[in-house]
Formats: structure tokens, sequence, C-alpha cells
């Protein structure tokens, strides 16, 4: 069965603690620095096409491999090392590995939403299709890749739209919202402050007021677009440097940017509770890498969530979803078969072409060989034979040609290709075929 030669190395939160995942977090452009060095070295040539995804749940590295690279796990591991600088040893444990068609359904489950913290999230669809644009921008794909990634793409779509599994809907904003109402109750009459506004704070932003919950204030880096998107809703804005003041006047703090350091110091909760006369404050770090420093959790009067600790607190919507796991998977299971089929038809190109090359020389050779009987010709005569023997050999090719493409897709090829190389005399090195 004709396959995609592909390898996908990965962890996720299911396999790997978000302090690790923190640490591995890398670029396609910083792959490709390791991968395709400016300084000539080829240590790692035999890696022919690579994308990664990288998520706040997941990094994943997607590679073509020549066939005397050596071992494709060992080789992305290094990789990954050289990228991140983790030594492999620290991370070994905790990856996931697949190959060829196993990896293309991996990669439709997540696109699917069926590997996510959150069951049927939206946001994953797309972030595959930017990692496939990113790959292509950067010239790092090819045509595995390229056909891995679509028909993911493809499958997460499909999945969405015929069937449930994007209703009901739910994110890790929504969980982290309904952790704060287990924690306080209702939250009509608690301030929300929500610190960052990139694509989980909006998420977050639109959670809330989807829900009712109108006090709510906004912090950013850039207090200009804060203010902005606060005017908008009737909420409060604060720049990331008045932050202890937004945390005193807060009940439930979640924090989602992106910034690659700590935001929320211990001395800055503490100095921010100090007002508070004893009331708790919930502070849940939806963020990866982490917004607020884990040692906030020995603080007395704080509670302190991470995306670890959300695991087990899923919306309710989630047990709809889950009953949609066997619909989305039969979706998959078509796709596959699809791009199968199409694998099929393509290991026959090469004899096609074959075949063709050879009846164009017979073609030729006894055209040549009648016009040579026939004396001088005007043109016009010339092309109408010319236009008819081109004509005969497409009509004669059509059929069998036509037959090779169906036969390959009913999983017939490797006899029907043996048959036709006898029959016609073609070279029998396959060379260059769909494996």
């Amino acid at each position: 069965m004709p396959t995609i030669p592909i390898t996908c190395l990965g962890l996720s939160h299911d396999t790997a603690p978000l302090e690790l995942r923190e640490r591995l977090r890398c670029t396609l452009a910083k792959l490709d620095d390791v991968i395709r060095p400016t300084s000539g070295c080829q240590r790692f040539g035999g890696c022919r096409e690579f994308a990664v995804l990288s998520t706040c749940n997941r990094v994943e590295i997607y590679a073509s491999m020549d066939p005397d690279a050596g071992d494709a796990r060992t080789v992305l591991s290094e990789i990954v090392t050289e990228a991140t600088g983790v030594d492999v040893s620290r991370f070994a444990d905790y990856l996931y590995y697949y190959n060829d068609m196993d990896a293309v359904e991996h990669l439709c489950r997540v696109a699917a939403g069926l590997e996510s913290l959150v069951l049927g999230e939206q946001q994953i669809l797309g972030q595959v299709s930017d990692a496939l644009h990113e790959a292509v921008q950067l010239g790092t794909t090819g045509p595995q890749i390229s056909m891995a990634f679509h028909t993911a793409i493809r499958a997460g779509r499909k999945a969405r739209t015929v069937t449930g599994i994007g209703h009901n809907p739910a994110s890790l904003s929504s969980v982290a919202i309904a952790y704060a109402q287990r924690k306080v109750g209702d939250l009509a009459d608690r301030r929300v402050l929500v610190v960052g506004l990139g694509e989980m704070g909006n998420l977050t932003l639109k959670v809330l007021r989807s829900r009712g919950i109108n006090r709510v204030s906004i912090a950013n880096r850039t207090f200009e677009r804060a203010a902005a998107v606060a005017k908008e809703s009737g909420y409060e804005a604060f720049s990331l440097s008045d932050l202890p003041r937004a945390l005193a006047l807060a009940d439930i703090v979640i924090a989602a940017t992106a910034s690659p350091d700590i935001i929320m110091t211990p001395q800055m909760v503490r100095d921010a509770t100090a007002e508070r006369n004893g009331r708790e404050l919930v502070l849940i770090d939806i963020a990866v890498p982490r917004n607020i420093d884990p040692a906030v959790a020995d603080l007395p009067d704080v509670s302190l969530c991470d995306t670890d600790n959300l695991q087990g607190t899923l919306d309710e919507a989630l047990s709809q979803r889950r009953k949609e796991i066997a619909p989305v998977e039969k979706v998959i299971a078509e796709e596959i078969t699809t791009l199968e089929k199409e694998l099929q038809g393509m290991s026959f190109r090469p004899l096609i072409t074959e075949l063709r090359q050879k009846v164009e020389s017979i073609r030729q050779q006894e055209l040549k060989r009648a016009l040579h009987q026939m004396g001088e010709l005007d043109s016009q005569t010339m092309e109408q034979i010319q236009h008819f023997s081109r004509s005969l050999v497409n009509k004669l090719m059509h059929r069998p040609t036509t037959r090779l493409k169906q036969e390959a897709s009913n999983g017939h090829a490797e006899d029907y290709e043996a048959t036709v190389r006898a029959l016609f005399g073609l070279s029998e090195d396959r060379e260059g075929s769909v494996r």
C-alpha cells in the first residue's frame, strides 16, 4: 500500500509537564537554522522536508528524511536538542513518535481537535494551517509534508462541518472561567482582570461577554490597545506597569500574555493581597510560557491554577463533544482512504509516463518512415498527418491509462504494473514511484 514517508516526533500536554513544554517550544526558523545552517555544515542534511507545529500544549516536528539519514527518531531528537539547548536525555521519555500514514492520521486527529487539551477546540485547525503556511514561506516543505498537512486540514474542516465536535463552545478560556466559578461562585459581582490581549486574552473576553460578566478590567503591555478594547465594552484598562494596582482590585485574574518571562512575582502578589483584607485572590495562568511565578501558590489567601491543573476541570459541554469522537474518527478514516487512493494513482505516474514516451517514440519513427515514402508534401498536409497520428495515439492510450488509474485505486497496482511492463517491454526500474 503506498504511503507518505514522513515522521512525526512530538510531545504534548498528555505526555509532558508544562515546565518541559515551555523549554522545548521552538520556531520553524530556529529549526531551519539548525537543519540548514548558513555555515554549510550538513549535519542534518538528510532531513529533506520539515514543518513544526508549536502551540501552548504541544511541540511536534514533521519531517521527510532521506532513507540513508539514519534513525529518524534519533536525528529529530538531536535537532530538538540543537534548537532548544535541552539535552535529549531530559525529554526522551516524554516523546511520541509516528511514521508514514500513522503520522498523517495523528496530524488529522490534531487538526480535528481530538488531541487538544480541550476536546474539539477551534484554534488548533488554524494553527495547523499556519504551520504549513510558514513552512511554505520558508521553503522547508515539499510534496510529502504538503500532502500530509492538506489532508489533515481537510479532515479538520470536514469534522467541524459534519459532526458536533465544535458545538457547545469550549476552550481553555471557558475552562478557566468555569474553574473560577467553582472557586468563588457566581461571577456577576466579582471583578475579573484579564492580562494580555493576544489570541487567548481576546477569547477570554469573548467568553466573559457571552456569560454576561461585566465587571471586567484589562491589563496589556500596550496601554492604548487596552484602553481601546476596554472602551468598546465599558471595561477598565491598565498598563502592565500598573499591574500591582489592578491585582489589588481584582477577585479573579486570568493571565494570557505571550511574554516569555514571568510578569507576576510573589512579591507583586504579596503586596496586592496586603490591601485586600483577607479576601481570596484567584489567579489562573493559561499562558505558555507561564506568566505567574509558581511560588505564588504558597502565599496566604491566594489560589493559583495553571494549564496542567485545568486538565480535569472541563466544561459540561465537553461531555457532549465526547459523543462526537467516533463520528470524527470516521471522517478521518475517510480522508485517509481518499489519500491512499490518490497515492495509488500517483504510483502509476512513472509507468504511464514511460508508456506514453515509448508510444510517442514509435509514432515518430513510423511517421518519419511514412513521410519518407510519400515524398514531398505541402505544410498543410504535413500538419494534417501529424494531427491524425497524435489523435490516434491519444485515443488508443486513453482507455489503458484510465484503467491503470482505476486499478491503482482498487489496490491492484503491482499486478497491473508488472503486466503492462511485460506487454510493452518497459524497464523494470520503478525508482521515483510513491512507495
